[in-house]
Parts: structure tokens; C-alpha cells; sequence
């Protein structure tokens, strides 16, 4: 499975042949300037919730690459009003099955409008099961008790979560959420894009390491293999 990172809280992961791509915020991103949006690959976009930084580019990728955009009733409601085609709906604890496996949509502690001000539905995350590896993305989201259940039903091997603070968990409960959700592995998100989120990034690396964790911090356009 090959992860790639396209800056604050955008990841495209390739699995069996399939293109995922999560929340894109790539080019309104500064940090994000040397990604070209006409070379992303999509065959399904999932979208945790409604603001700017995890939308802005959702219209034009999913038209440029005729992806189907899946997040929660009202979000696909107002994209089909703004003429993009192919769209599914969910809510809080549903699942749909798809060509790479089966999504489902998660609570998530935040808010959610559409950068018209619209109302954006319930924000949410994703967990997705791959025949190659079973992951979880967190969208925005404070630490909650019902990541818990995630680690009753699911056997994750990583996680995307947020560790910016402000706005979402920082490091410490990031820390806390990945024993909640029973994950070692954890892909650090939203950060550092706006002033009120840049973080000390060999603090961060260093408490995870001493929780025993494993924190990977990606470089815009990086790939890995996971």
C-alpha cells in the first residue's frame, strides 16, 4: 500500500489498483505550491467534513479525474450543487462497500460548514478496510472515548490523526488517542500549515517514541510504502 502526502491533512493512498484520495487542500496551500492537482490520481475521494482546508480542491479533482466523492449527506448535497457528478452519501456509523474494500464513516468531535457558510453535516473519519491493511482517518476531531470502540471492532495498522492542536488534538492526545484506538503506528496530520497549528516536530517525534509509538511526519509530495 503507498501512502502519499499532499500537505495538511491530504493523503492519496493506491491499493489494488485503486486511488484513494483524502480531504484536498492542496492548492490554496503554500506549503503545498510544488503539487500540480492535474497529476492526482482519484478514484474515490472521501471527504471527513466541510471546511475550507479539507475541500477546497475536491471540485476539480474529482472533475479532472471523474472520482466518485463519498462524506456525509449535507457536504454531498452541496457539491452536487455545484455541478460535480458522481457522489455518495453516508452518515455516523455507516459502512458501503467498494472496489478496494469497505469504509466506514466515523465520529468525529468538530465542526463542519462549507466555505460559503453553508451547514456542513456532522464531521466524521473514515475507517477503511483494504484487503492489504485495515487504517483509520481521523478527520478533525478532539480526543473522545469513542475511539474506543474503533480498537473493539477493528484491528488497525495505522493511523492518519491530527496533531496540530488549536483546532484538533495536539501531541499529547494524539498520544492518548492512539492507545484509545489500539494503533502503534500513527501518521501525524494537520499541522504546521497556518500559524496556529505549527508545532515543535522532534518534540512531537520524541513523545511518541517514549509512549512507544511510532509517529510518522511525511514530507509534502513524499510517498512511503505502508
Amino acid at each position: 500500500m503507498k501512502v502519499t502526502y499532499y500537505g495538511h491533512s491530504c493523503f492519496g493512498i493506491e491499493t489494488q489498483g485503486q486511488h484513494i484520495l483524502f480531504d484536498p487542500f492542496i492548492t490554496p496551500n503554500p506549503l503545498a505550491s510544488a503539487i500540480d492537482i492535474s497529476n492526482i490520481k482519484a478514484n474515490y475521494i472521501l471527504v471527513s467534513h466541510g471546511h475550507q482546508d479539507h475541500v477546497a480542491d475536491v471540485k476539480s479533482i474529482a472533475q479532472n479525474t471523474d472520482s466518485l466523492v463519498i462524506s456525509n449527506f449535507e457536504i454531498i448535497n452541496w457539491f452536487g450543487s455545484k455541478g460535480v457528478a458522481k457522489l455518495h452519501p453516508m452518515s455516523i456509523g455507516g459502512q458501503k462497500k467498494l472496489d478496494f474494500g469497505k469504509i466506514k464513516y466515523v465520529n468525529a468531535i468538530h465542526a463542519s460548514s462549507m466555505p460559503d457558510g453553508t451547514y456542513g453535516g456532522s464531521p466524521g473519519g473514515f475507517v477503511v478496510d483494504c484487503e492489504e491493511k485495515k487504517f483509520y482517518f481521523a478527520g478533525d476531531t478532539a480526543l473522545t472515548y469513542d475511539m474506543k470502540l474503533l480498537k473493539e471492532f477493528h484491528q488497525l495498522n495505522f493511523a492518519f490523526l491530527p496533531i496540530g492542536d488549536n483546532f484538533t488534538m495536539g501531541v499529547d492526545d494524539a498520544i492518548l488517542a492512539a492507545d484509545f484506538i489500539g494503533c502503534t503506528k500513527i501518521i501525524g496530520m494537520h499541522y504546521d500549515t497556518f500559524p496556529y497549528i505549527e508545532i515543535d516536530k522532534e518534540e512531537a517525534l520524541e513523545k511518541f517514541q517514549k509512549a512507544g509509538l511510532e509517529l510518522i511526519l511525511f514530507i509534502i509530495g513524499e510517498t512511503k510504502e505502508l
